[in-house]
């Protein structure tokens, strides 16, 4: 494919960000006029990159994400078998960061029968679960409500979880590119994963298999910035070479008394 124009790059970066943009507004964030913000729409829409309409582009919908209530109903085993997982290799009274997602979310609700977590988490649905737990300290992040997500972003949402190191960080993806890439749908989403990435000491990824085959736009990390993986099926060969390659453990969940494979903890 053909690499990206510094304006295509800027448009699809906005576009991400708001979910839609009017060729007027993106004309005035990229200081040109409306034929050549049109110009360099032309070659994105031509791409499937994002979609025309009136006066303006969106996101196509299968690179939006779908709103959790909806997630939540989706590959529902899956998230739950991962979850378990995720869970066994938490102990009580650790400390942990999650962002929002709906396997995160089933996480959390794995993570009930442990005591004595401390955990920061940007999402409500995380944070109303395991609040219940008397003995668990739950520190809301700040920023923004998102209503599809039920959750906080922004500078702020960055800047709080900067204030703390945790053991784990559990985090959700949107997809997986062919370069072992991981991806989100939404820059906001991306950003907050990055920022968390920095303050632990052993970042999970918990994704069921349908993360293999989606597109996502945006990228949070590669392969060499985890240090686990927990999925609900085989992946595919290339990805396991990137998790031998960088010495990540992976964890899949439907395998016969769920052992780990030969790069495991």
């Amino acid at each position: 494919m053909k690499s990206l124009s510094r304006h295509e790059s800027e448009i699809l970066r906005l576009v991400a960000l708001r979910g839609s943009c009017s060729i007027a507004d993106l004309a005035t964030q990229l200081g040109v006029s409306d034929e050549t913000v049109r110009r360099h729409i032309r070659p994105l829409v031509d791409r499937g990159q994002v979609d025309k309409v009136h006066g303006g582009i969106v996101m196509p919908d299968r690179l939006r994400e779908a709103p959790l209530e909806r997630r939540m109903t989706e590959n529902r085993e899956a998230k739950e078998s991962i979850a378990a997982a995720v869970a066994d290799r938490v102990e009580d009274g650790d400390s942990l960061i999650m962002d929002t997602g709906s396997t995160t979310a089933y996480v959390a609700l794995a993570l009930s029968r442990k005591a004595g977590l401390k955990i920061v988490t940007n999402s409500t649905t995380i944070a109303r679960t395991l609040v219940r737990q008397k003995s668990n300290r739950v520190y809301l992040v700040g920023g923004e409500v998102g209503g599809d997500q039920l959750a906080t972003f922004g500078q702020e949402a960055i800047e709080f979880v900067s204030r703390f190191n945790v053991r784990h960080a559990i985090l959700s993806i949107g997809g997986i590119n062919a370069n072992g890439e991981l991806l989100d749908f939404d820059l906001d989403e991306a950003e907050f994963s990055r920022a968390v990435i920095r303050r632990a000491e052993t970042i999970t990824i918990a994704a069921d298999h349908t993360k293999f085959s989606r597109k996502a736009l945006v990228k949070v990390c590669d392969v060499s910035d985890i240090d686990r993986f927990v999925t609900n099926q085989e992946p595919p060969e290339a990805f396991r070479d990137f998790l031998d390659r960088y010495d990540a453990s992976l964890v899949v969940t439907e395998r016969e008394n769920s052992p780990e494979s030969s790069n495991s903890d």
